[in-house]
């Protein structure tokens, strides 16, 4: 069924293709007969590499592009860290009314994450980060523009659904339109923007906080508004993803968007064949396809290890504690004994710049390294920094030494999370799911970060209050162990593998655990289906 669906579908030259998905691919063939010819011209060989060049230019921009709403929530992370200083001064609010400002962004963007993978599949991955931007863009003038407590929370509601939708839809869409060998790095780009934006936030709160408290909030607020205009341009540049495209059965724009995303023009009809086979027959007779949701609710076991996996690694990345050092730096310093809150906000700088450079090594190594070893790197270090932090904040008291070892620990936590779970995370979640589930599997992992964020963002000042500062990065401290144990059990290593071989980790007949997979092996899966 599955090959008659591509032949349908792909035009007849589709059908050539997809006879063979291994190393004896004809158009392969056919392209090293013609390369032997070319391999003596200079000129030839001239255009290969200036096309080369080009595209990965293009797929970079691409990526970029896609990333800016992550900007967003990054931005909004780190200025409210501060901005909440100054509000809470303002607006008089209590403890708890600051709790829920501040994690209630979470919280409300599952349901922009949730509404993010059927609103993709149905209008496409490009639009859907467009409209992410505008109703984000709605929310920070509200929250600017509020005279009260309830009306800066509709602002943070509104801002929350764009944020859900832009952060699960960022990686998806990156995944789909890049190129195998450097798929690791450009998925990881939404985190990059992400710790971009916290930076961008923590210096916003710093220039602006000797401004008068009525205005100072507001402003740091409404300067977030500024990166979705960035993004209403670059749904002008971007393309759409071709596996949408394909799944809408619109073979040829797929084609086209192939051929400005690869640089070996011969891999093209392989990789569109590839892509026809994963989406599988559904195209010819939808009757036939169980409904997406009906499948991620009653799984196979090959898809059950994927949602685990993928659902897992989200909510590890988040009850870790990250989304809690982020906002509440300022409380934590505090704590271990800096006062004055320019000093606060000074040394909350010194975090966001740790986050944003170590994020680079992700970017370098994860598709030379490999994703699992930067995760146990990642995991590892972030146990024993949690560790470190509740340590000196319980027995070393508020000296220098105990202050040194605070913002080290907070530093070095922050710095492992950007070597590995921060970016590896959202780069898995939109590689380990097949085609047709992808949008919304990765959506319901995506729910799990936000979830997951809400909670320790809403509960980390009462849990502090009950059993000090300390204690909570303790119980941090050994959530972070489980997830060394769980990235050794239950992930495996995906690096230099297509969208499409990566399903076979997942099947009965394949070991778990760092198995391998043939190239030609895409067509047995689907045939198996």
């Amino acid at each position: 069924m599955g090959m008659v669906g591509v032949q349908e579908n792909g035009h007849g030259e589709m059908g050539l293709s997809s006879i063979s998905l291994g190393t004896k691919n004809k158009y392969k063939r056919m392209d090293s007969e013609l390369s032997d010819d070319h391999d003596d011209d200079p000129s030839h060989n001239h255009y290969q590499e200036e096309r080369g060049r080009n595209i990965r230019k293009y797929v970079f921009a691409c990526a970029v592009f896609a990333s800016l709403n992550n900007v967003l929530l990054g931005y909004d992370v780190g200025v409210m860290s501060g901005a909440i200083l100054f509000i809470q001064e303002d607006l008089k609010i209590t403890e708890v009314q600051q709790e829920v400002l501040v994690g209630i962004l979470s919280i409300i963007s599952l349901f922009g994450s949730l509404a993010g993978g059927k609103t993709s599949d149905v209008i496409g991955r490009k639009w859907t980060m467009g409209l992410a931007a505008v109703i984000f863009q709605l929310g920070a003038a509200v929250m600017t523009f509020a005279p009260s407590f309830q009306i800066l929370m509709i602002g943070r509601l509104m801002a929350g659904v764009g944020i859900g939708l832009g952060v699960m839809i960022a990686p998806v869409y990156i995944a789909e339109i890049s190129p195998t060998v450097s798929r690791g790095s450009l998925t990881s780009f939404p985190e990059i923007f992400i710790n971009l934006g916290i930076l961008l936030g923590y210096v916003s709160n710093y220039a602006f906080s000797g401004l008068p408290a009525h205005i100072n909030w507001r402003i740091m607020l409404a300067v977030g508004i500024l990166p979705s205009v960035f993004i209403g341009f670059a749904l002008f540049v971007i393309p759409e993803s071709p596996r949408w495209l394909v799944m809408k059965n619109r073979v040829d724009e797929a084609r086209s968007v192939l051929l400005k995303t690869n640089e070996i023009e011969s891999e093209v009809e392989e990789k569109l064949a590839e892509i026809l086979l994963a989406a599988g027959s559904g195209n010819a007779d939808k009757s036939q396809e169980k409904a997406v949701w009906c499948e991620l609710l009653r799984p196979s076991p090959a898809v059950r290890r994927m949602l685990v996996t993928g659902f897992g690694i989200q909510c590890f990345q988040q009850i870790t504690g990250i989304d809690a050092t982020v906002y509440y730096s300022p409380e934590i310093f505090k704590g271990a004994g800096i006062e004055g809150n320019s000093k606060l906000l000074a040394a909350t700088v010194a975090v966001g710049v740790t986050k944003t450079i170590f994020i680079l090594f992700a970017i370098i190594f994860i598709d030379k390294v490999g994703r699992k070893p930067l995760l146990y790197i990642s995991t590892i270090g972030m146990t024993t920094c949690l560790f470190s932090l509740g340590f000196s904040l319980t027995f070393l008291g508020k000296g220098e030494i105990g202050i040194a070892l605070a913002i080290l620990s907070v530093c070095g936590n922050v710095a492992f999370f950007s070597v590995g779970i921060g970016p590896v995370c959202w780069v898995l979640t939109s590689e380990i799911f097949p085609l047709k589930l992808r949008a919304q599997a990765s959506a319901l992992g995506a729910v799990g970060n936000r979830v997951s964020s809400g909670i320790v963002a809403m509960s980390f000042l009462s849990v502090s209050r009950a059993i000090s500062i300390g204690g909570t990065f303790f119980i941090f401290s050994a959530i972070s162990a489980l997830s060394v144990v769980f990235v050794h059990t239950l992930v495996p290593e995906t690096k230099g593998k297509s969208l499409e071989q990566i399903e076979l980790l997942f099947q009965d007949n394949y070991e778990f655990q760092g198995s391998e997979v043939e190239l030609g092996d895409v067509e047995h899966l689907v045939q198996k289906q």
